[in-house]
């Protein structure tokens, strides 16, 4: 093994657990949706309830999550509270996600682009 090649798999050894952390955090299908709605930018709790069909429980619960693994930030305007995401590497994540699961033509196309 080359020097170059073991210092890069020392690298990736070393960012491993927080690439993991990272897509733990979005694994669950309701906190998905929240960093989904939210690339569009900021929403308030109404808003994601609303929209996303979550109840306030479990949005709060979700929110919760996303807050303490630093995903999303949160600002109270009077008795209201409006999340927006906090680090950009969910904007490209998610970005990412929609084409491979969400746009049309590569929901339904094989590996190759190929119609199924």
């Amino acid at each position: 093994m080359t020097d170059t090649l073991a210092s890069e798999i020392v690298q990736m050894k070393a960012q491993v657990g927080e690439a993991s952390a990272f897509l733990k955090t979005l694994a669950n299908p309701d906190r998905l949706l929240v960093a989904c709605a939210l690339v569009a930018g900021e929403r308030s709790v109404r808003e994601l309830e609303d929209t996303l069909g979550i109840r306030q429980p479990g949005l709060s619960q979700q929110l919760a999550g996303l807050r303490e693994a630093g995903l999303i930030t949160g600002r109270k305007e009077g008795k209201q509270v409006f999340y927006r995401l906090a680090d950009p590497r969910v904007e490209t994540f998610i970005t990412t996600m929609h084409a491979l699961f969400c746009a049309p033509d590569t929901a339904t196309a094989g590996a190759d682009g190929s119609p199924p």
